[in-house]
């Protein structure tokens, strides 16, 4: 523990013994006020209304969402996908590919980390070939070269480590296979298909950098690898081998579902699991003010059990500053019988320690009604 940290624990009034259970009757609305999201200091305050009980919200700094369908923008350039909200260590697009690419890139400026959202195709890159398909991670290193074949039209989540690199989260006392085993990442092969994609034909790579851009021509392909050997190459984790950590007595903070780690930000992924149990125990998000980091949140499948209104490639962004949690009919449903027992969504979640800026091309595909969403029901 960082001794300059005050942390010496108190209480006061009427509260529950212990974080996300048994609240007391007089403050049926617990906020969890936290530092270095889940993993700092932290208090736990009972109210008597919901924190997120706002009746107005003016400036620009608010609870967002977009709904990405409505993005017009294809193209066979991942450089030329829209950046939708970006920090200097952090920047997050939406490609939509609907032919295969007739060159190649690469990335000067940070390791990509792509979400397959639709679709299905084939990565080639300098490593060799790999399928891809819907609930796919792929993660290609800095300065990777690379390109994809669609086998159907792809939507796709793009995340850069800006000047940096993903690394597997710490998974402490858990152990080094939970969660996932690191067995389960696949890596591109140099298989047959492969080798028949090297001809004499000419191809050109654009290199991106900053603000700068570069097309250079080749004679021949440059996906000429015959073999490679080492500890730096693109892998690919599909969604469906997450195993979620659960408690049945205790909603657990979203950090636990950490997928992949970069110096500034972390990317998580929640998967289908069962509901909490415990007659005590909350059934939904907590309200949280998470003081150190915004927050995003893209949505790939299911039902969506916190929010209302929220559809399979939608995205929503809440900045450091305010309280947030579920929805009030999400709410309300999680305290009687009619609650789910198990979820069945699928999201990523990019939390960054840095403030993220809405670029101009979310505007156009913002819900600006998102802020009052949770006023409640009348």
């Amino acid at each position: 523990m960082n001794n300059k940290d005050v942390t010496i624990p108190k209480s006061s009034g009427v509260h529950s013994k212990q974080a996300h259970a048994d609240f007391p009757d007089q403050g049926g609305f617990e906020r969890e006020m936290g530092r270095s999201g889940f993993f700092g200091p932290a208090t736990h305050l009972h109210h008597t209304h919901a924190p997120t009980g706002w009746s107005n919200w003016q400036g620009p700094l608010r609870p967002r969402a977009f709904d990405l369908t409505k993005l017009k923008s294809v193209g066979s350039s991942p450089w030329h996908a829209p950046a939708l909200l970006k920090n200097s260590f952090c920047c997050i697009r939406f490609w939509q590919l609907e032919e295969n690419m007739p060159f190649l890139v690469r990335n000067g400026d940070g390791d990509d980390l792509l979400f397959i959202h639709q679709g299905s195709g084939t990565l080639y890159c300098d490593f060799g070939r790999l399928t891809m398909e819907r609930g796919d991670y792929l993660l290609l290193p800095r300065g990777t070269l690379w390109r994809l074949e669609i086998d159907t039209p792809m939507a796709i989540l793009m995340i850069e480590a800006t000047d940096s690199q993903y690394q597997l989260p710490d998974k402490g006392i858990l152990g080094r296979h939970a969660i996932f085993d690191p067995a389960v990442l696949e890596s591109p092969e140099i298989d047959q298909a492969f080798l028949d994609q090297q001809k004499e034909t000419p191809w050109e790579v654009q290199i991106k950098r900053g603000e700068l851009w570069a097309t250079v021509s080749y004679p021949y392909n440059p996906l000429d690898a015959i073999g490679w050997h080492g500890d730096l190459y693109a892998v690919k984790l599909n969604c469906r081998d997450i195993r979620p950590i659960m408690s049945h007595r205790y909603h657990l903070p979203p950090s636990v579902h950490s997928t992949f780690v970069a110096p500034r930000f972390v990317v998580c992924t929640f998967v289908p699991r069962p509901v909490e149990s415990d007659p005590g125990a909350l059934k939904v998000p907590f309200y949280h003010s998470n003081n150190d980091y915004d927050e995003v949140l893209f949505y790939h499948s299911g039902d969506f059990f916190s929010r209302d209104n929220i559809d399979p490639g939608m995205m929503t962004f809440h900045p450091s500053g305010f309280p947030h949690g579920p929805h009030p009919k999400a709410y309300q449903k999680a305290q009687t019988s009619e609650h789910a027992t198990e979820t069945n969504e699928i999201a990523v979640m990019i939390d960054t320690r840095d403030a993220l800026e809405v670029c101009e091309e979310s505007s156009p595909i913002e819900n600006r009604e998102y802020v009052n969403s949770w006023k409640p029901p009348i």
